[in-house]
């Protein structure tokens, strides 16, 4: 090869590799410090409620909220598996999941502090993008749309994580918006989404609690004017949940309002990245004309805690975390890597942080684009194996029993229409196939046995 050939060569491999980043997404790691190894099981742990924790280990258990230990261990495998990540998303709820007055504001405070201490010292030159979830605050989900004491505590313990600007706004209402990495053309917007969480009793008779529906249409509309990318992260997702049937996050008021902002500026936003649910799962966004013009991504909870919704079977998960590759120019997510802790066999044989899936390898799409998890959507819609497939990663490998009918319509239809009236509609139409389906095989069987009679 000739030395321009080479030199040629090396410079669009160094443009190539330049375009690559890769961040960290950690979420939902609900530290319970009351967790202890002992043989009482109803004393294992506070979250555990009046549910025994019948199988405590080193790691955690099932019933309860994360350990100490569990949430050292995730951080040090960030550590060890991307010890140099772009930057790293956290998206909120901390604390665990006990009743308001066995916390306090106090506890609440020092809780968030901890986690934060832990990360800086674990990851001390990264960047660290950070949102509220509605377990960080005392009482629980109850954000206010206004200053107040928590808001000015944590703003202080993230002071080296955000500018001067980024601080105003996160005392006024828990959100902030910074260039990415300060750089220009690209931009990552952090929501308090918790406002609009319909547990938050606070905000229900606001139109704009903090106005930040206002600030955002405002700073997506600049964003668009400065020809900028975008990211959203937050912690309370709009739309509902998949392991629920009818159950919504947001008042559906609030849900238009968002929804009506991602399709007015959907050209600049480039990703949304969201916690809540401990699951992993995924939200898509259409136009009127039906085409996807943005994808959310739900990253899996650190904490493996089964929830007591009302309803949800099989609700725990094991610990996830997660690795977002995308284009450092774009912002477009090329991949998604999950990582996770099988609960029961690091408890009973070995610490084990090992790599679930890569989304492009597990659903043969060519990138995480909101058109290639279309794709992605389609094929778990269609296609039973994707379907199981899928359904095993939403509980980060816990829960592995078929996935049925009523599971599948639940699922899709979670995932494909975040505004209520179209997830009603997504519902009666799936439930219509399944009958129809289920009709098919009747009839199928009818005519088997026919046919084995006068055969």
């Amino acid at each position: 090869m000739s030395p321009a050939r080479l030199l040629l060569s090396c410079l669009l491999f160094k443009e190539a590799f330049s375009l690559s980043g890769s961040f960290w997404h950690i979420t939902d790691l609900h530290w319970d410090p009351t967790y202890k190894l002992t043989d009482k099981p109803d004393l294992v742990c506070a979250s555990s409620g009046t549910r025994p924790a019948s199988n405590p280990g080193k790691f955690g258990d099932y019933m309860c909220d994360s350990p100490w230990h569990l949430i050292n261990s995730s951080m040090y495998a960030m550590q060890k598996i991307l010890p140099d990540p772009d930057f790293i998303v956290w998206t909120g709820d901390d604390t665990p999941h006990v009743p308001n007055e066995d916390l306090g504001e106090e506890a609440v405070v020092n809780i968030i502090g901890n986690l934060t201490h832990l990360i800086t010292e674990v990851f001390p030159d990264t960047k660290v993008y950070s949102a509220l979830g509605n377990h960080d605050y005392h009482p629980k989900s109850q954000l206010p749309g206004a200053p107040n004491s928590i808001y000015d505590q944590v703003a202080v313990m993230w002071q080296n994580w955000l500018n001067p600007e980024s601080r105003e706004t996160f005392e006024k209402g828990g959100y902030y918006t910074e260039k990415l990495l300060n750089r220009a053309g690209l931009r990552m917007l952090v929501l308090n989404t918790n406002l609009y969480y319909d547990q938050n009793k606070v905000t229900q008779n606001m139109d704009d609690p903090a106005g930040q529906f206002s600030w955002l249409d405002q700073i997506l509309t600049e964003a668009a004017n400065n020809k900028e990318k975008v990211y959203i992260i937050g912690h309370v997702p709009p739309g509902f949940f998949e392991k629920k049937r009818n159950k919504p996050w947001f008042s559906q008021k609030f849900n238009k309002r968002y929804l009506d902002l991602i399709e007015k500026h959907h050209s600049v936003i480039m990703g949304q990245f969201f916690g809540h649910h401990h699951t992993d799962t995924f939200r898509m966004f259409y136009n009127t004309k039906g085409s996807p013009i943005s994808a959310m991504f739900l990253s899996p909870g650190v904490t493996p805690w089964e929830t007591t919704l009302p309803g949800v079977v099989h609700g725990a998960n094991n610990p996830g975390i997660r690795i977002f590759e995308y284009d450092t120019e774009t912002l477009l997510v090329k991949d998604v890597v999950t990582y996770y802790l099988n609960l029961t066999h690091a408890n009973a044989v070995m610490e084990r942080w090992e790599k679930e899936y890569r989304l492009t390898e597990s659903f043969r799409v060519p990138d995480a684009s909101s058109a290639s998890m279309h794709q992605v959507l389609e094929r778990i819609s269609a296609d039973p194996c994707y379907l199981q497939k899928y359904y095993d990663f939403n509980s980060v490998s816990y829960d592995l029993k078929d996935c049925d009918s009523v599971c599948r319509a639940d699922h899709v239809c979670a995932a494909r229409e975040v505004d209520f009236e179209s997830y009603e509609h997504c519902l009666e139409k799936e439930g219509a196939v399944s009958v129809h389906r289920g009709l098919l095989l009747l009839v199928s069987s009818v005519i088997v046995s026919l046919m084995s009679v006068y055969w």
